[in-house]
């Protein structure tokens, strides 16, 4: 029995070592004195960048040809939209958790983004950045945004999977809210860049829509993620054994006990 339970206790740390996504943090503080890497190869410290202004964060890296693109050309769109003025009410930050990209890379991605508003737009409002002493994978530690770099052993090609998110700081560094998916509102992310102004800590909506489904840029379209299902699948049905045999243990006790006391 005691080498089921193990076995059951394992396999669930194995399963829950390898989950990818959101460790959500709200309330916690980033620390203010990380340096990135503008797209123009300037440093500055993320108070630099925030300028205190409540700010938007997206944690994505400037190659990918996921989730990314999409996710980043919603940001534009819902920025230029916004009801709030861009350097005076926010600002907004997308960092690349990469570590080979450049400030070139940077500086071209953030040139297409701000190409694609069809408005005039601030453009010191929104930096396109690169991690500095590891500074970005610190950031993501804080805010719970779990990732995992990939190679292809075929083409070698590098890869990363994560999720896709926005990330709302007070102008104290304060995580307030999480806003899932690619694809916002101009209310949501205003309402929400309000609420990081005054400091307050909101609830998080759309949880789990990449957990299981991730994003065919070909296709243009969403895809079942079916191995993140059946780590579920199996997660659900070891739990349920371990109930099982739990039950029967006991119900063998019981059994065992009342025989002894008939013999008696």
């Amino acid at each position: 029995m005691r080498k089921i339970v193990m076995f059951v206790l394992l396999s669930l740390s194995i399963l829950q070592a390898n989950n990818l996504g959101l460790d959500e943090k709200l309330g916690a503080m980033v620390p203010l004195d990380l340096t990135f890497i503008d797209e123009t190869g300037k440093s500055r410290t993320l108070r630099e960048y925030m300028d205190g202004k409540p700010t938007v964060i997206s944690l994505n890296y400037f190659r990918c040809a996921g989730i990314c693109t999409p996710q980043l050309e919603n940001m534009a769109k819902v920025l230029s939209e916004l009801d709030l003025a861009e350097n005076v009410d926010y600002k907004a930050l997308t960092i690349s958790f990469a570590e080979n990209e450049t400030s070139a890379l940077a500086a071209a991605k953030r040139k297409t983004h701000l190409t694609s508003m069809g408005r005039p737009y601030v453009a010191d409002a929104w930096h396109f950045v690169l991690s500095e002493n590891n500074s970005s994978a610190i950031l993501a530690d804080k805010v719970g945004f779990i990732y995992e770099k990939t190679v292809n052993p075929t083409s070698g090609v590098v890869d990363w999977t994560h999720p896709a998110v926005l990330i709302m700081l007070s102008p104290e560094g304060k995580i307030t809210r999480y806003l899932n998916g690619i694809e916002q509102l101009p209310f949501d992310v205003k309402m929400a860049l309000m609420e990081a102004g005054e400091g307050k800590v909101g609830p998080t909506i759309a949880k789990n829509l990449l957990l299981c489904f991730a994003y065919d840029p070909k296709a243009k379209t969403y895809i079942f993620m079916w191995e993140k299902v059946a780590a579920t699948v199996m997660l659900a049905i070891m739990l349920l054994f371990f109930i099982y045999l739990v039950k029967t243990s006991k119900r063998n006790d019981d059994r065992d006990n009342q025989t002894n006391k008939g013999d008696n």
